[in-house]
């Protein structure tokens, strides 16, 4: 069965009863998106820019990004939305682009690599000093 075809399968998880019951939905939900990987990776033509096993690094740390939420009506919403993604991005409602820059360039600190400031190089000292003072 594709992934396409699971994912029409796959219905929103009722609402948890207990942090047990949404850490198994969010343990299923990374098994239905490692599941779908290949054909993601087919889908938008990724095997010359990243790995599966990197996704899934990258599926993992958004997951984790996560771990501190102890309600579990917050950890439901952030399934559903995950889902939704997962759903849009098998369905190719994405661009290619939007799939690299989000999950293999680095999306606030999402990603897999960093960009590590190169557009502050040709920036005088002053400027920079400018600039972090006033950003909040």
């Amino acid at each position: 069965m594709s992934a396409l075809a699971a994912l029409k399968m796959v219905k929103v998880p009722p609402n948890s009863a207990s942090m047990e019951e949404a850490r198994k939905q969010t343990l299923e939900f990374f098994k239905m998106a490692c599941r779908s990987l290949p054909s993601v990776m087919e889908i938008y033509n990724l095997d010359d820019v990243v790995t599966v096993s990197q996704l899934r690094s990258t599926i993992s740390a958004q997951i984790r990004k996560n771990a501190h939420i102890a309600n579990p009506k917050v950890i439901d919403l952030l399934l559903f939305k995950a889902t939704e993604e997962l759903s849009n991005i098998v369905t190719h409602s994405k661009q290619r682009h939007h799939v690299i820059g989000q999950y293999v360039l680095g999306h606030e600190g999402g990603g897999l690599t960093q960009d590590m400031g190169t557009k502050d190089q040709g920036i005088s000292e002053f400027l920079k000093q400018f600039y972090t003072s006033n950003y909040f």
